[in-house]
C-alpha cells in the first residue's frame, strides 16, 4: 500500500505547469515517435527510381523513401547513416525496424523514460519523480500503438510507472506498481509480475502516450535505502514479445544500454479515415487497394480508416497494381499421395486416379458411386444366383462340422454309454437348444463371465439352468470329454453342483448346470451388502458342507475327481443356503501315470497350490491346499491377496502362517471371533487351517480328514443345543434376506468388510459361474 501522503498526491493532478511545460519542451524538440502530418491523397504510384530498401530493411509501397514515393506525407520514410555509418530507415525522427503489409503493423524503436536517484534523494524528489511526454499519436495520424501487441512495462525498487492520454475528450490513465521487498534475491528471471518488474495492458487506439514514473521509499524497508549507491528505474510502453526480464535491469543500467535508451514497440496502421464502403467508391480517385487480387478491410486497430489484402489464393502487395500474385499452392501438396495437383489461379484442383471421385470436403479420393453402381447391378443377378447354392453349400459344411465336433468329443461313446446305463438323468443338448433357451446368448442372460467362459442363465422345459460357454479345451479332454461327462453326470450328492447336460456339436462343449440361486461364499463373507450380519457359526456350517462335497469328489467318485479350482467363489448357496460345489466339470479325473502333468498351471492366485505352481501335478492334496485358504477366508475376514498395500502384507497365507510361527494369532482374527468364540475354537481351526497349507502336499490332511475335524469344532460351540437352533433361526433370515435386520443374538455375529475399491454385490445375478 502507498504511504499516506503519496495517496493524497494525484500524478494526474502534478500541476497543470508540469503539463504546460511538458509541451513547451514538445515544441523545442523533444523527440517525437510519430509526426503529426495530416493525411493528404495521393494518385500517382511510386516510380521505378525509388528505393524500395534502407540497409536490411524492406520499404514497401504505400511507405517509401523520397519524394512522390509514398502513398503520403504519414508514409515517408528516410534512409540515415548511424554512427557507425550503416543505413537506418526512420520515421518521424525514430528507427524503423520493420514494416508488416500482411498485418498492418509498423515496428519503431521508442524512447524509455528513465529515473535515476541515490540513497539520499529527499523523499518528495522521489515522489515527484519524473513526468515525460514521450511520444505523440495525433488522432489524425495513420497510427495507433497495437493494444495486442505492446504493454506498459515498469523495472525497478518500490516504482509507481503511469501513463495515459490528457486529451480532453478521451482522457485516459493507467500503470502499475513494481515492489523490491528486504530480500532482493525474490526477483526471478523472466518473471514480470511485481517484484521488481510490472506489466500493464494498454486500450486499443491509444493515440498520446505520457509517462510518469516516481519511486516510494515505503518505511519498513528503510534498512535496503542505505548505501546501494546510484540506482535508476524505467518506464516504457515496448512490444510485449521483446522483452524478458532479467534481475540485473534493477540494479545496473543493462536495460538502458541494450538500446541506447530505446526499446522496440508495434504500431497498427490504416489508410484514410475512411471506412471501405466509403473507399471503394473511389469518389476522390484516392481508393489504395490498387492490385486486381485484392480487398478492402476496415481497420481493427483502433484508428479510423480501412487497410488492404490480396484476396486468397494470392500474395504480395495490394497497395500496386498487379501487386498480388498468384499463390502456388501445389508446393505444399495439398491433394492426398495417391492423386496430381494442378495450380490455378487464386487456387488448386486436385486430379484422381481412373474410377474415383475427388471429395473436397475431406480431402480424399472416394470411389466413383456411379461406377460401383453399375459394376454392382451387372454382378447382382450373379451373386443372387450363387447365394442359394452357397447356403446350401454352407449347412452341408456346418453339419459336417458338428458331426466331426461330436465325434472329437466323444459323441458315440457318450451315447452307446447311456443306452447301455438305464435311468441316467443327464442329456445331451443341441446348440440350437441352448440357443433358444439363453435367447441367442442375450447380454442380458449373463450370470459371469471368467477366464474359462461365459455362463448364462436359461430356461429348458420350464426350468432354470446355468449353461457354460467355454472358451477353450485341450486335445486330452477332446478325447475324454464324453467318457467324463457320463461319469460327473453320475455325481449325486447334495454338496455338490448337479451336472444336468452338455452340448458337444461345437468347437468348444458347452456344460449345463442345475441353477444355484443365491450366491457365493465369497460375497457373504465380503459382500457389501451390511444388512445382513452373518453369525461364525452359519460360516463354519457352510465350510463343513463344501468340505463333504468335495471329500465325496476325492474319496467316493470312481474315478476320483480333482477340482483343481477351490475358492470361496466356487462354493455356490441353494435356496436354503446350503454349500454346493461348483465348477468341477472343468476339473479333471484323477490321472494315471502317464498323463498326470498339465501343460499349463490353472486356478486362482490366492488360492493354487505352491508345490502345484512348481511341479505341475495336479493331487488332491492342490485341492486341499485351496481350502485352507478359504477357512483362513472364515476365520479372518479378509480376502486371500490384496492389490495395495506392503507387499509383505498381501498375501493372506503368508500373514497367517507368519502369525502361527509368532503366535500372534489373534491380531490377524476378526475381533468379533476373538471377543465372541471360545480360545479352543479359534485355535482348533487355525491348526487345520495350518495343517492344509503346509509346503509339502503329502503332510496335508484329506478332505475326509478335514470334514470330520469341522464336525468336530461346530460341537465346540459354548452352547451346542442352542447353537443349532440359531443357525436354524439365522439360516430363515438369510432367506428373508435384509428385510428383518432388527434380529440379533449374543453369540458370534460378525460383519466382514472389504477395500473401498472392492464390489461384491450379493444377489442372485452374480459372476459366481465363472472362474
Amino acid at each position: 500500500m502507498l504511504p499516506t501522503s503519496y495517496g493524497r498526491q494525484n500524478i494526474w493532478q502534478m500541476n497543470t505547469s508540469k503539463l504546460k511545460s511538458m509541451e513547451v519542451v514538445l515544441q523545442l524538440g523533444l523527440a517525437l515517435l510519430l509526426v503529426v502530418v495530416h493525411w493528404a491523397p495521393a494518385t500517382a504510384l511510386p516510380s521505378s527510381e525509388c528505393k524500395t530498401q534502407c540497409g536490411d530493411v524492406e520499404i514497401p509501397y504505400p511507405f517509401g523513401i523520397g519524394i512522390n514515393c509514398s502513398l503520403a506525407g504519414n508514409f515517408d520514410v528516410t534512409c540515415q547513416l548511424d554512427r557507425n555509418g550503416f543505413s537506418k530507415p526512420f520515421i518521424g525522427g525514430h528507427e524503423l525496424l520493420n514494416i508488416s503489409l500482411t498485418n498492418s503493423t509498423i515496428r519503431v524503436l521508442n524512447p524509455i523514460t528513465p529515473y535515476c536517484y541515490n540513497d539520499t534523494t529527499p523523499n518528495e524528489a522521489l515522489q515527484n519523480g519524473n513526468l515525460t511526454m514521450t511520444s505523440d499519436v495525433s488522432r489524425n495520424s495513420p497510427f495507433r500503438f497495437s493494444n495486442s501487441s505492446n504493454k506498459f512495462t515498469v523495472i525497478g525498487c518500490n516504482t509507481l510507472g503511469v501513463f495515459g492520454n490528457n486529451n480532453s475528450d478521451s482522457e485516459y490513465l493507467s500503470g502499475c506498481f513494481s515492489f523490491c521487498g528486504k530480500n532482493m534475491s525474490a526477483q526471478m528471471d523472466s518473471s514480470c509480475s511485481g517484484m521488481g518488474c510490472c506489466q500493464v495492458a494498454i486500450p486499443k487506439g491509444l493515440e498520446f502516450n505520457v509517462v510518469g514514473l516516481g519511486v516510494i521509499k515505503v518505511s519498513n524497508t528503510s534498512q535496503m535505502w542505505k548505501g546501494f549507491g546510484k540506482r535508476c528505474s524505467y518506464a516504457v510502453l515496448m512490444e510485449t514479445a521483446a522483452f524478458n526480464f532479467r534481475t540485473t535491469y534493477i540494479n545496473t543500467t543493462e536495460f538502458w544500454d541494450m538500446g541506447g535508451g530505446r526499446a522496440p514497440a508495434v504500431l497498427d496502421w490504416s489508410i484514410s479515415n475512411a471506412t471501405c464502403e466509403v473507399a471503394k467508391q473511389n469518389l476522390t480517385g484516392t481508393y489504395a487497394c490498387r492490385s486486381t487480387n485484392s480487398k478492402c478491410v476496415d481497420s481493427i486497430g483502433g484508428s479510423p480508416g480501412y487497410v488492404c489484402s490480396c484476396s486468397q489464393g494470392f500474395e504480395g502487395n495490394p497497395y500496386i497494381p498487379d501487386g498480388c500474385k498468384d499463390v502456388d499452392e501445389c508446393k505444399g501438396r495439398p491433394c492426398p499421395s495417391d492423386g496430381e495437383c494442378h495450380n490455378t489461379v487464386g487456387g488448386y484442383r486436385c486430379s484422381c486416379p481412373a474410377g474415383r471421385k475427388y471429395s473436397q470436403s475431406n480431402n480424399t479420393y472416394n470411389h466413383d458411386t456411379g461406377l460401383i453402381i453399375g459394376v454392382t447391378v451387372g454382378v447382382l443377378g450373379l451373386m443372387v444366383l450363387s447365394f442359394c447354392g452357397y447356403i446350401i453349400l454352407q449347412k452341408r459344411k456346418l453339419n459336417k462340422v458338428k458331426e466331426e465336433y461330436f465325434r472329437q468329443h466323444g459323441g458315440l461313446i457318450l451315447f452307446e454309454s447311456m443306452k447301455s446305463e438305464n435311468g441316467v438323468a443327464f442329456k445331451v443338448f443341441t446348440e440350437a437348444e441352448l440357443r433358444h433357451a439363453t435367447n441367442n446368448f442375450d447380454k442380458s442372460r449373463v450370470l459371469g463371465k471368467g477366464g474359462h467362459g461365459t455362463v448364462y442363465k436359461g430356461i429348458v422345459n420350464g426350468n432354470p439352468v446355468a449353461i457354460k460357454k467355454c472358451t477353450l479345451i485341450d486335445e486330452r479332454q477332446k478325447k475324454e470329454f464324453g467318457k467324463e461327462m457320463l461319469i460327473l453326470s453320475q455325481i449325486n450328492h447334495k454338496n455338490i453342483v448337479k451336472l444336468v447336460g452338455c452340448c458337444i456339436e461345437v468347437e468348444v462343449p458347452m456344460l449345463v448346470y442345475e441353477y444355484i440361486p443365491n450366491g457365493t461364499m465369497f460375497e457373504l463373507i465380503h459382500g457389501r451388502n451390511k444388512t445382513l450380519r452373518i453369525s461364525f457359526s452359519v460360516l463354519l456350517r457352510i465350510a463343513q458342507e463344501a468340505a463333504e462335497g468335495l471329500s465325496f469328489l476325492h474319496s467316493y467318485a470312481s474315478p476320483p475327481i480333482l477340482h483343481g479350482d477351490v475358492k470361496t467363489a466356487n462354493i455356490l448357496l441353494d435356496e436354503s443356503y446350503m454349500a454346493k460345489v461348483s465348477d468341477f466339470g472343468a476339473s479333471i479325473l484323477a490321472p494315471s501315470d502317464k498323463e498326470q502333468y498339465v501343460t499349463m498351471v490353472q486356478g486362482t492366485v490366492g488360492y493354487l497350490d505352491p508345490e502345484y505352481m512348481q511341479t505341475c501335478q495336479l493331487t488332491e492334496k492342490s485341492d486341499v491346499y485351496s481350502f485352507g485358504v478359504i477357512l483362513l477366508e472364515v476365520l479372518t475376514g479378509e480376502v486371500p491377496l490384496k492389490l495395495y498395500g506392503p507387499e509383505a502384507k498381501r498375501s493372506l497365507t503368508s500373514n497367517f502362517l507368519t502369525a502361527m510361527k509368532e503366535n500372534s494369532l489373534s491380531a490377524l482374527v476378526a475381533s468379533h471371533i476373538t471377543e465372541q468364540e471360545s480360545t479352543e475354537l479359534i485355535r482348533g481351526l487355525a491348526e487345520l487351517a495350518k495343517s492344509c497349507l503346509d509346503m509339502c502336499g503329502s503332510n496335508r490332511p484329506s478332505m475326509k480328514d478335514i470334514a470330520d475335524e469341522l464336525r468336530r469344532l461346530r460341537k465346540l460351540l459354548q452352547h451346542p443345543w442352542v447353537q443349532l437352533n440359531m443357525e436354524e433361526m439365522e439360516t430363515q433370515r438369510l432367506l428373508r434376506g435384509a428385510e428383518d435386520t432388527s434380529f440379533e443374538i449374543e453369540t458370534s455375529t460378525m460383519e466382514y468388510h472389504v477395500p473401498n475399491g472392492a464390489n461384491h454385490p450379493m444377489n442372485p445375478m452374480s459372476s459366481y459361474y465363472a472362474r
